[in-house]
């Protein structure tokens, strides 16, 4: 058992607390009725958002995963069909909203092992005028890819992908729940990795710490209609500047202090190697550590035991995942106890 350890949260970006900054702005942020269009802080944050991306408009959701389901409805008519990876965040984990609410039917390529799609499969699978299938309307990519363990998205197979969606008449949507993992790790503005897509969601509880919010940006007419969409499926928030406030704080504080969190994932990596664990260093591109293993539920018990808590991915498959509460010490003590429990591979 733990025997009174601390706990050492490894499982996701999204168990961060606030920070002190955040809380104090959450205390004196001027707010308003923001179903009205009136709570200025609200205002400023879609702003923000909206430059950082480099689009026309931005709207503050709940949720990543109504973000990208707004941006599929806004997009999509009931019977069309979007085409994305079959590892896609939107496929996996997002309780098959897109079928369910929005009679849009998903159909997942297979993802190469650094989150992109290949080109030619995607020509390959655009449906045509065949009254048999439903008319493909869309693309979505994401970056970084989450379940290809933190892959990052290069600007140039982005652009490639987009420029062929416009080709075959798709529009393109960006599941950039952690685009700025993906601009720190290139070294390139947001802006411009999204320059080509026609909407793009990006989360401000996952790497940046702020304590929920997510913004769907594109372009003014298509924001529209999102925040119409948003009211239908009970997004409409009222007072949310208090949210809004610590989500200005996570763009203008926390976005530069993801390397940090890029540096302590490979040396997790490098760690767990050291220790004999198969893990791939160089596909460690942000703060996402896929560790395969023999039995990922009994491995994430016996971590568990020892005050470490790390997600299942698959039957053999564990992933780890750094933040802004996990210092490189707190990595020290986490591979001490892992070798000390003798947890290593045979």
């Amino acid at each position: 058992m733990n025997d009174g350890k601390p706990t050492i949260d490894l499982r996701s970006d999204t168990v961060t607390s606030p920070t002190a900054s955040m809380r104090e702005a959450m205390a004196v942020a001027k707010v308003g009725d923001d179903v009205y269009g009136e709570d200025p802080t609200v205002n400023r944050l879609e702003k923000i958002a909206a430059e950082r991306m480099g689009k026309a408009a931005a709207i503050l959701v709940p949720s990543g995963t109504m973000a990208n389901l707004l941006a599929l409805l806004s997009h999509c008519n009931p019977g069309d069909e979007v085409l994305l990876g079959e590892m896609a965040h939107i496929v996996r984990a997002e309780v098959g909203g897109a079928a369910r609410i929005g009679g849009i039917t998903l159909t997942p390529l297979p993802n190469l092992s650094n989150g992109s799609i290949e080109e030619k499969r995607l020509r390959s699978s655009v449906q045509g005028a065949n009254v048999h299938h439903p008319p493909t309307r869309l693309l979505a990519l994401e970056n970084t890819h989450n379940f290809c363990g933190g892959r990052v998205l290069s600007i140039e197979s982005i652009r490639s992908l987009t420029d062929t969606a416009k080709e075959l008449g798709l529009l393109t949507h960006m599941d950039g729940a952690r685009i700025f993992n993906a601009q720190v790790a290139l070294g390139t503005p947001a802006a411009e990795l999204v320059k080509t897509v026609d909407s793009v969601s990006f989360c401000l509880s996952k790497g940046l710490s702020a304590p929920i919010g997510s913004l769907l940006c594109g372009s003014s007419e298509f924001v529209m209609k999102a925040r119409k969409l948003r009211k239908m499926l009970g997004g409409g928030m009222r007072q949310a500047g208090i949210i809004a406030a610590a989500g200005i704080i996570a763009l203008e504080e926390m976005v530069d202090r993801i390397t940090d969190d890029h540096a302590n994932a490979k040396y997790l990596a490098e760690g767990l190697v050291n220790l004999g664990y198969n893990v791939k260093i160089d596909d460690v591109e942000s703060n996402i550590v896929v560790v395969p293993v023999e039995n990922s539920k009994a491995f994430q018990q016996d971590l568990a035991d020892q005050g470490i808590l790390v997600t299942v991915l698959s039957d053999q498959l564990s992933r780890f995942v750094t933040h802004a509460n996990v210092s490189k010490s707190s990595i020290d003590e986490a591979l001490v106890r892992i070798r000390e429990a003798r947890l290593i591979p045979v």
